[in-house]
């Protein structure tokens, strides 16, 4: 029996590393700006909801057959509470992008845009306990 020959790989030619863009270029960042536009397509009214980054989107019905592989994936994110910002980081999308999809989606009715839980509205702790206190005094 003889023992197996190595071989010696030669090395493969790969293509020469492409430029930079003249901005620098970030790593994730969408290299076809015709699929953004193709994403958002043509608004009706031109118009976006007044939506910021910590506005909360919850979704309030299914997908329908009708929607975009991005609309869908947006309603299954925001069955909980998820706000703009949480949902353009996870689905990889611009906030411009996002902000027109939820016009959409929101000129549907298929979600909720809600303000976030300002902190200052809600009351101390400290002062409801002394309220507490001075009612079982009573």
């Amino acid at each position: 029996m003889t023992p197996p020959q190595r071989r010696r790989r030669h090395p493969q030619e790969h293509p020469p590393p492409e430029p930079v863009p003249a901005g620098g270029g970030k790593q994730g960042e969408e290299k076809n700006p015709e699929r953004l536009y193709i994403l958002t397509g043509a608004t009706e009214g031109g118009e976006r909801a007044p939506i910021d980054l910590v506005t909360l989107i919850v979704a309030s019905a299914d997908p329908p057959p009708t929607a975009t592989p991005e609309q869908v994936a947006l309603l299954r994110l925001c069955r909980a509470p998820l706000s703009v910002a949480e949902i353009s980081a996870y689905l990889s999308l611009p906030f411009s992008v996002v902000t027109v999809l939820l016009t959409d989606l929101l000129a549907a009715e298929l979600v909720q845009a809600r303000a976030p839980i300002a902190r200052q509205a809600m009351p101390d702790r400290s002062l409801l306990e002394a309220v507490m206190h001075g009612l079982q005094k009573l």
